[in-house]
């Protein structure tokens, strides 16, 4: 028996073990999750989400790790999630490699946790948003999430977080190319890591380039700026974090950031919504009615959409 209120009243505490036990009951959908929201919804809102994005190699890890640092060093909570395309039971790496945040591993104010998958497109895991309010309620002032590194498709941490970071590096081939259709678009900040490599100055000329074509913005918009760091020194990280505050600030200012926060809890809803209609025609898989569906869409008395609708009504009024 999962006594919920302890384990809430723990992690608002600060207790790594509350922390972990209840992102548990989230990945793996406990009967105990729907009470775990119910208990944390008054206490989140709080955290500031960065997401961090960007094709393999390009130095994520490292520079989430020089990120919990410098926020660290201004005295800010901080949480992590890594995002592991693997399972979280194999002892799987944790932000690509453990020794990377071994600096942080005993610090109290710092929570590490890597997230599998499961088979989730988009560069995230599906249970990442509850996960992100658990860290929210336990005190966590910074959440930094790292996808794991698939390319142009991890645009969905675009709406999972309040500010995204797009990372790029020097001599990664045509690695802008790759990524203009897909997560050069949702960049609020872009990073040329690796800048003490040949070609970072290139590599941000064109990346500037590209960002302004067919650029539109009225006065007062946000330009997303262009970064260059070497975060295995920790070299240009104060400067990611200043354009952080800067576009969190002119969002704060300008209603952007609660315009985000309502589109990202609409969202949840909708994505609970559909998972539970899912589930529930999942378990109509040897229900007569959906049996008897499809032979009349087989035998040609029907159609799919009308059917479809004929199950749907059915599940909505209980039948």
């Amino acid at each position: 028996m999962v006594d919920v209120p302890q384990l809430v009243a723990q992690a608002r505490e600060g207790r790594p073990r509350a922390v972990a036990r209840l992102i548990s009951l989230v990945e793996g959908a406990a009967p105990e999750l729907r009470e775990v929201m119910a208990a944390l919804a008054p206490l989140t809102g709080g955290a500031y989400v960065v997401g961090l994005t960007g094709s393999p190699g390009v130095g994520k890890s490292t520079t989430t790790s020089a990120l919990v640092t410098a926020y660290r060093k201004a005295g800010r909570r901080v949480g992590v999630l890594a995002v592991d395309p693997s399972s979280p039971f194999s002892g799987g790496a944790l932000l690509g490699d453990r020794v990377r945040m071994s600096d942080h591993a005993s610090d109290p104010g710092v929570y590490i946790r890597s997230m599998a998958t499961r088979g989730h497109l988009g560069g995230l895991a599906w249970a990442a948003p509850q996960a992100i309010r658990v860290l929210d309620a336990a005190g966590c002032e910074v959440i930094l999430v790292e996808t794991v590194g698939v390319g142009q498709s991890e645009v969905e941490i675009a709406s999972q977080a309040d500010t995204s970071v797009v990372l790029l590096a020097p001599g990664m081939g045509d690695g802008i190319q790759a990524a203009k259709a897909g997560i050069l678009e949702i960049g609020d900040v872009y990073v040329v890591n690796k800048a003490d490599r040949d070609g970072a100055d290139a590599t941000a000329r064109e990346l500037n380039h590209m960002l302004g074509l067919g650029e539109s913005r009225a006065p007062g918009d946000w330009r997303p700026p262009i970064v260059k760091t070497v975060a295995a020194r920790g070299e240009g990280v104060d400067e990611v974090v200043e354009a952080l505050e800067k576009h969190r600030a002119w969002m704060e200012e300008r209603g952007v950031l609660a315009r985000r926060r309502l589109a990202r809890a609409s969202r949840e809803v909708e994505t609970i919504a559909v998972t539970t209609l899912r589930s529930r025609i999942g378990d109509l898989s040897g229900d007569r009615h959906l049996g008897a569906l499809a032979e009349r869409v087989v035998a040609g008395e029907t159609d799919p959409y009308r059917a479809a609708d004929e199950l749907v009504a059915g599940l909505t009024n209980g039948g």
